[in-house]
């Protein structure tokens, strides 16, 4: 069996510095996460191990420190403030990807246009979007991109781990149902999304199955898999080298291996070694 690592995989830049800051807060004085730091549950294990506490975002009284960390999947100002205001020392550890997001969003409703956030309503770094554009509509599916309400214009932005294809099918088909609106478009889709998808499909053509390894509540990862799977490819989504299983890899070749963007790098390394102990 021939292990094919992706040429781009796990752990991008905005988590990589997330976890050094929260890492560096942490051995200072103790502080809490307001909320899922990456959505990965190997780093939430090593948060704990740390000490670090676990709060929400939008409950004040869920703090049992001083200092909090408001994660890498951004927030709206409206929600740091009111933590400043309670008396809250802020560690910000906000992708910068996702700030252009927010960004971009501002710009538009400046310009008159009525946003449209590309993305699910419940993930964390859409909420940011919407605690600061509340009359924002959020669109995912086909329906939701026919159904939306009629405006002269319309400011379009993207969840950064979406794909862009399927953001830029929506947008193609919000300017087919309203041909008489101004629909524009800014690409806040990241570049280490963009990357790992175009990865996956140069995996998908050599090989027979691909592993995607992240947390199961990790957009960017579960996409991967999505990806895999639309281009003819068995894939399996894994956290942890424990969850593999021999009889996944009867009669395959060539295997693939990726990660998502909050994948720890030694995750992936104790994925490629439990696969090397198959191979023997």
């Amino acid at each position: 069996m021939t292990i094919h690592l992706a040429q781009h995989y796990g752990m991008c830049f905005g988590v990589r510095d997330a976890l050094r800051a929260t890492h560096t807060a942490a051995q200072l004085e103790p502080l809490t996460v307001l909320g899922q730091l990456v959505h990965n549950p190997v780093v939430d294990a090593q948060m704990s191990r740390l000490g670090v506490k676990r709060g929400e975002l939008d409950d004040l009284s869920s703090a049992t420190t001083q200092r909090v960390v408001i994660t890498a999947h951004g927030s709206a100002q409206s929600q740091r403030l009111r933590w400043e205001r309670a008396g809250y020392q802020i560690t910000d550890t906000s992708c910068p990807l996702v700030r252009k997001a927010h960004q971009a969003l501002a710009v538009l409703v400046e310009e008159g246009y009525h946003p449209v956030i590309v993305g699910q309503r419940l993930h964390a770094e859409v909420k940011g979007l919407l605690g600061d554009w509340p009359h924002a509509s959020v669109i995912l599916t086909k329906a939701e991109a026919e159904s939306l309400p009629p405006h002269l214009k319309l400011g379009i932005i993207s969840q950064t781990t979406q794909p862009l294809d399927h953001v830029l099918n929506l947008v193609a088909m919000v300017k087919r149902q309203q041909p008489c609106s101004e629909v524009r478009f800014v690409d806040t889709v990241c570049h280490p999304t963009k990357q790992r998808q175009t990865a996956v499909e140069q995996l998908a053509q050599v090989c027979g199955l691909i592993l995607v390894i992240g947390g199961r509540n990790s957009n960017n990862t579960r996409q991967l898999v999505e990806k895999a799977s639309s281009l003819g490819v068995r894939a399996r989504q894994i956290e942890t080298p424990e969850e593999l299983r021999p009889e996944w890899f009867s009669q395959v070749t060539d295997v693939g291996v990726t990660a998502g963007t909050s994948t720890l790098d030694e995750t992936v390394r104790a994925v490629l070694d439990r696969l090397q102990t198959f191979n023997a």
